[in-house]
């Protein structure tokens, strides 16, 4: 089976951030920064990396301005090769935003940027924009669309599943090769392309002592001992202010995992909080869209970037 290669290669670049050499990939001159070309950052889910974004960001180098327009993705700490800080045993939802925070700062300090996350990526960007309002130009969120809500009578029971996960080592497979590494990814996501999902191997995966192994921090796997507050979140969703477009795999299974816990028009009520917002959904695309349909996505993302605000009462 043959590899996806690309036509526009990122370059790797590390920075330091909150103690942590935190890595992304660049497309384009960061260089050219500026008010009229912002930069794009790209954020990643969970249990994935920034490379999974090559298939889309290929797409967008297609769309009208889009040649040479500033593009960053970041691995998030723990994933693809930002490591986890030393002696880490868990993962605390509000690092992901003080690591998104630096890395803003970082690459655009005087102009605010386009932001787009996936999955977890898209619930810490939506939950960023609203910290940090001044500094989105326009936002994306690919099915980041949040977690079921919590009740304080929940917290006894998740701290002491907490403890004792911290008890219990935790694993990630292994793969005999890279092709094996591939497999896993179409088993996780039938639609995506083999020769992609042969690519992404390889930065999904790393070759150690003869096996291939996730570039994952396996302390991920634990479970988050603080509830998740639904209102503390639409809090936040309620003080952005720049145009937000979410998007949806029109065949998700997303929130089918919740078991009736959580469903979309749950999250669509939860929205409303977000002054100027829209839902557009992708045909023929799960929850994985920007592997599905990469091409159909760069559309809806161009239009976005360069529509009008609307007015904010």
């Amino acid at each position: 089976m043959s590899s996806f290669v690309p036509i526009y290669p990122a370059k790797s670049l590390t920075i330091q951030a909150r103690g942590l050499p935190q890595h992304l990939l660049i497309w384009g001159d960061l260089g050219r920064i500026s008010a009229q070309e912002p930069l794009l950052l790209l954020v990643h889910g969970w249990m994935d990396v920034a490379a999974s974004f090559q298939f889309m960001v290929e797409a967008l180098r297609q769309q009208p301005g889009w040649a040479e327009r500033p593009i960053a993705a970041l691995d998030w700490r723990g994933f693809g090769q930002t490591p986890g800080p030393t002696g880490a045993d868990c993962y605390y939802f509000p690092d992901y935003l003080g690591d998104l925070d630096a890395v803003v700062h970082a690459l655009s300090p005087d102009h605010p940027i386009d932001l787009l996350g996936h999955s977890m990526g898209g619930n810490v960007v939506t939950m960023y924009t609203g910290a940090r309002p001044t500094k989105i130009r326009r936002l994306v969120n690919l099915e980041g669309f949040g977690m079921p809500a919590t009740s304080p009578d929940e917290a006894p029971d998740r701290y002491t599943r907490w403890l004792d996960e911290l008890r219990t080592p935790m694993q990630l497979k292994s793969y005999e090769s890279l092709e094996g590494v591939a497999g896993r990814l179409r088993a996780n996501n039938p639609r995506i392309r083999p020769d992609r999902a042969l690519w992404l191997a390889q930065h999904w995966a790393r070759e150690e002592g003869g096996r291939w192994v996730i570039n994952a921090d396996p302390a991920h796997k634990r479970v988050n001992p603080l509830l998740y507050r639904v209102e503390e979140v639409k809090a936040l969703w309620a003080r952005i202010t720049c145009p937000v477009l979410v998007i949806e795999g029109l065949q998700t299974e997303y929130f089918v995992l919740f078991g009736g816990r959580y469903t979309r028009e749950e999250f669509l009520t939860r929205a409303e909080v977000m002054a100027d917002w829209r839902l557009e959904g992708l045909d023929d695309a799960g929850h994985m869209l920007h592997h599905d349909q990469p091409e159909a996505l760069a559309i809806h993302l161009a239009a976005h970037f360069t529509r009008p605000q609307t007015a904010v009462a």
